[in-house]
């Protein structure tokens, strides 16, 4: 089971501070609960909420073997994503995204894949055939892919979904997310468009406190949705199992000749008497 959302966490986390007044997107009135110090005040009541609507879809997402890509290049949320994330066995980008990873996803896959045909040039030994020079540009290339796509490797899908932080940073992603049809679910600060996102979590999304307090919850969920898809598929095989076990430890039938009536006997003792 997921950890309880408590407001009283994200308050010591620091989720409720958003941008300055100034920079605010009149769109995220609804989950503004005032204005401080010239900086606008999310209400943490609705931020649970939304967190919790986010987190039930997530664990849907992963419950049904669909990849949720998680983005988040800014460098407060790097480490922290790529380590909740990599627990979880998710794609992540957490350096710069690649122009056209959805919505010219083939081309991003023959990346991939070259990546994968150097590590079998050095495995099957042709790697060393190759000059010096050329080994080292070799090895230059699969650094650079390793550094921008090594995350997404296992990714050989579109994604179920995107979740984002910081909607305004990462908008390139966002619009090919929209162009798709992907869901997106963002946690998104007051400066942030609400109308673009399907799961919005509003929370502030430039403290890595914060960012840390959001992610456990929701790779929380998406872990509860892997573990219920994993225990459905045992049940599965043991339903299936269970018949064939059942059958092979079934008596078996007696043959024809074997099955002695009560009127064959009394047949058979008559026909002695006389």
């Amino acid at each position: 089971m997921a950890n309880k959302i408590e407001v009283k966490d994200l308050l010591e986390a620091g989720v409720h501070f958003g941008h300055l007044t100034r920079k605010w997107n009149p769109n995220m009135a609804p989950y503004i609960y005032m204005e401080r110090n010239g900086i606008h005040v999310i209400n943490l009541y609705k931020t649970a909420a939304k967190l919790e609507e986010a987190n039930e879809a997530l664990k849907k997402i992963a419950q049904s073997g669909r990849k949720i890509l998680f983005v988040a290049t800014k460098k407060q949320a790097k480490d922290i994503v790529s380590e909740k994330v990599s627990k979880v066995n998710m794609p992540y980008i957490t350096e710069r995204w690649p122009g056209g990873m959805l919505t010219n996803f083939v081309t991003i896959r023959k990346a991939v894949k070259k990546m994968a045909a150097i590590d079998r040039m050095k495995k099957d030994g042709t790697f060393l055939t190759l000059s010096k020079k050329e080994r080292l540009q070799v090895d230059r290339l699969r650094a650079k892919l390793e550094k921008n796509l090594g995350s997404i490797s296992d990714m050989t899908r579109l994604p179920g979904a995107l979740f984002i932080v910081d909607t305004m940073r990462e908008h390139i992603a966002v619009k090919e997310a929209i162009k798709l049809k992907i869901p997106i679910f963002a946690m998104a600060d007051t400066n942030s468009d609400p109308r673009l996102l399907d799961y919005i979590i509003p929370s502030n999304d430039d403290a890595s406190k914060s960012i840390e307090a959001i992610l456990t919850h929701v790779t929380d969920a998406i872990a509860e949705g892997l573990a219920e898809r994993k225990s459905e598929k045992q049940s599965g095989k043991e339903g299936k199992e269970a018949p064939a076990k059942k059958a092979e430890e079934a008596p078996a039938a007696p043959k024809k000749e074997e099955v002695v009536t009560e009127e064959t006997t009394k047949t058979e003792g008559s026909t002695a008497t006389e």
